[in-house]
C-alpha cells in the first residue's frame, strides 16, 4: 500500500519506520533539509523535501495513487490543508491528521478529515474512568456519515440515575447499544431497562448528537 506522511519529526519518522517495516511504500515529505537529511541516513531514499500544502509538490509526489496520506506536522493549520488537498484535488480516499490543539479536532471532522487524531484526547480517554468530569469515550468513527461508537459512564448525580430508558430524551440518531453493569452479564437495554450508578453504556451516535446525549445521560 502506497502512503504519504506529511512532517518528517519524530511522529513522521516512527510512523514511517513502522509501516516500511510492515511492508508498506512509504514516502515523506518535509520542508527542513537536515530532517531528510536524518531519513536518507537511517532509513534510505523515503523522504523528499517539499511543503505537503502546495499541490504541485503533492502532485510530483504521486499522492493520486496514494490510499492513505497522513499529516503529522506540528502545525494544525498545515495537516488539515494538506489533508483536504490530497482529499478534495487528488482523491486521497482515507486522509488522517495529527490535531495539535483538542480544540481542533471537531473542526477538522467537520472539514471531511477523516481520521482527525488528538495525541491529548488520546490519553485523556485513556484515564477516563478515573476522571469523573470526562465520562464520555470515543471508542470509534464509522463510515462517512460521522457515525460514534462511544462508551458513556453514569455518574452519581447523573440525571440519567434512576430513569428508565424510555424515560429519557435521546436524540433521535443515538441508540443505547449495550449496557455493563458490575457484576453482571452485558446485555442489551431495554425501554423498561433502569439506569444505575456506575452503569456504562455503548451508544451510537452521531457527531453532532454528542453533546446532546452526553447532556441526557450524565449531566445533572
Amino acid at each position: 500500500m502506497y502512503m504519504i506522511i506529511i512532517g518528517g519529526g519524530s511522529i513522521g519518522y516512527h510512523l514511517c519506520k513502522a509501516l516500511l517495516k510492515e511492508g508498506h511504500e512509504v514516502l515523506v515529505l518535509d520542508k527542513d533539509a537536515a530532517k531528510c537529511e536524518n531519513f536518507e541516513d537511517e532509513l534510505g531514499s523515503v523522504c523528499v523535501r517539499g511543503d505537503g500544502c502546495e499541490v504541485a509538490t503533492l502532485a510530483e509526489a504521486g499522492v493520486s495513487r496514494a490510499e492513505v496520506f497522513i499529516a503529522a506536522t506540528d502545525e494544525d493549520e498545515d495537516n488539515l490543508v494538506a489533508c483536504q488537498i490530497a482529499k478534495h484535488k487528488f482523491g486521497v480516499p482515507r486522509t488522517i491528521a495529527r490535531v495539535n490543539d483538542p480544540k481542533n479536532e471537531e473542526i477538522f471532522r467537520k472539514l471531511g478529515v477523516d481520521c482527525p487524531i488528538s495525541v491529548t484526547n488520546l490519553i485523556l480517554e485513556h484515564i477516563e474512568e478515573k476522571i469523573p468530569t470526562h465520562p464520555l469515550i470515543h471508542l470509534l468513527t464509522v463510515g462517512e456519515e460521522k457515525t460514534e461508537i462511544v462508551e458513556v459512564k453514569i455518574l452519581e448525580g447523573s440525571k440519567s440515575v434512576g430513569k428508565s430508558v424510555k424515560e429519557l430524551s435521546l436524540p433521535s440518531d443515538s441508540i443505547l447499544a449495550l449496557l455493563i453493569r458490575n457484576g453482571q452479564k452485558p446485555q442489551v437495554p431495554t425501554a423498561d431497562t433502569i439506569l444505575e450508578v456506575n452503569d456504562r453504556i455503548i451508544a451510537l451516535t452521531t457527531t453532532d448528537s454528542e453533546a446532546a446525549l452526553q447532556e441526557e445521560l450524565v449531566n445533572d
